[in-house]
């Protein structure tokens, strides 16, 4: 039994019973007044509906998308005579921001009503949902009748994949611009010839037609289609450089994020994608295939993977990789590197393959370290911080020297902007024919 405002009010009303009493010399006027109005509100527990002929299902995507609002939809049946007036809280999982979950709600015997709130996981794996709980009203509305319906649901929470879903809809529109996406509309410089049309300024004179330019009497120029099948291997680092944080989340999941763009956006295009995750050891490796089903391969590798403490061997991974792959492809390769000493070392294993394969290595920028470092020094406290983080930027343009003396791409991004960038870099790719 749950006493609402009403019941507090009637008892507020007693007050000046028990002053009253009290003067009299005697408490049991207000004694009696309080006990007959929790005896009612008791009594009126009895005479309200049972949760019992209450239903509910909850439905929702086969996987939640971490930090992403994802919708939960319930569907709450009375299956019994009655009218029924109450008030539903559903129990998301603890580590889960939620955002309106509590409805009132009134049912006709026999009716249904469907509820939708939304929730945002904040970290990857699995979890459950933990039930629901209903407060029925009860007549004269002195106390509510509580009851718990067993709707335990377990739940898997991945990388955002609602981004993608964001993609393929504004790609369809022709709106990828609205995410930062520039895609040329260039027709690729690939061996497939796909058809004819007319001169125009600016195109390539040795794509001209002659036969076609004399057939017709008018300049004609060939179009070629994109290479496809191209192969795209998407290399992760889980070592302990991806343990730090940008804007309090972990390097390792915004690269989750972003890699699942770049892997929708290849396997759109018709090009093969693999996966390579290593920290001291290989940890896991799918081969690079076609299909939007590699996809939902690539989804469930990625879903449970965490940074941990140990120092990567990236030799040794890209060695396994080499053992297994010699196609050239597009190596996209996710780690940090913050100094010059950590740039050689990677460059040891990232610099024989770099000469079969086109190496895009990419390191995640802290917006914050920029902030401090052009922001005006006021106390001493600014004047440390900015000579720290002076120190941190010098080592990183440091170590983007020597990537770039090697001939090895570097892409260093934000965390927002590294998913747009990332693909921009790959449409790139496609037009020059690099790979």
């Amino acid at each position: 039994m749950v006493l609402t405002k009403r019941f507090w009010y009637l008892a507020a009303l007693g007050i000046p019973l028990a002053g009253i009493s009290a003067a009299l010399g005697s408490a049991m006027p207000a004694a009696v007044y309080d006990l007959l109005i929790l005896g009612i509100a008791w009594g009126t527990t009895y005479l309200a509906p049972s949760g019992g002929n209450l239903r509910l299902t909850r439905t929702f995507d086969p996987v939640l998308s971490v930090r992403a609002w994802n919708k939960i939809r319930l569907s709450l049946h009375n299956d019994g005579p009655e009218r029924v007036k109450l008030a539903l809280r559903d129990e998301p999982p603890e580590r889960f921001s939620v955002e309106n979950q509590e409805f009132s709600v009134s049912l006709e015997p026999g009716a249904e009503r469907d509820l939708e709130y939304e929730v945002r996981p904040v970290e990857r794996g699995s979890d459950a949902f933990r039930g629901t709980f209903v407060r029925i009203h009860c007549p004269l509305g002195l106390a509510m009748r509580q009851a718990f319906l067993e709707t335990e649901q377990p739940v898997r929470i991945y990388p955002n994949v609602l981004a993608l879903r964001e993609f393929n809809l504004l790609r369809q529109q022709g709106r990828l611009r609205d995410i930062g996406i520039r895609r040329s509309r260039n027709r690729g410089l690939g061996t497939e010839f796909e058809s004819l049309r007319q001169y125009a300024e600016g195109d390539d004179y040795r794509k001209i037609d002659w036969k076609a330019t004399a057939r017709k009497g008018d300049l004609m120029v060939r179009q070629y289609e994109q290479e496809r099948n191209q192969p795209v291997i998407i290399c992760i680092d889980t070592g302990r450089h991806m343990l730090s944080e940008v804007y309090g989340v972990r390097k390792l999941d915004h690269v989750l994020d972003s890699l699942l763009m770049l892997a929708n956006a290849a396997a759109i295009a018709g090009d093969q994608v693999g996966l390579l995750v290593f920290s001291d050891k290989v940890r896991r490796y799918l081969p690079p295939k076609r299909g939007k089903s590699q996809i939902g391969l690539i989804i469930e590798a990625c879903h449970d993977l965490v940074a941990e403490p140990v120092e990567s061997d990236m030799p040794g991974a890209l060695a396994y990789l080499s053992s297994r792959w010699n196609r050239r492809s597009l190596l996209v390769m996710f780690s940090d590197c913050v100094d010059p000493d950590r740039a050689r070392d990677l460059l040891q294993g990232l610099g024989p393959i770099a000469r079969r394969h086109l190496t895009l290595f990419c390191r995640i920028n802290d917006g914050r370290i920029n902030e401090i470092e052009a922001k005006r020094t006021q106390t001493v406290q600014d004047m440390y911080q900015k000579a720290a983080a002076a120190l941190v930027m010098e080592d990183r343009r440091a170590a983007l020297s020597l990537f770039t003396s090697a001939k090895v791409n570097v892409l260093d991004s934000e965390p927002q902007e590294l998913a747009a960038k990332l693909v921009n870099y790959y449409f790139m790719v496609k037009e020059k024919n690099r790979i």
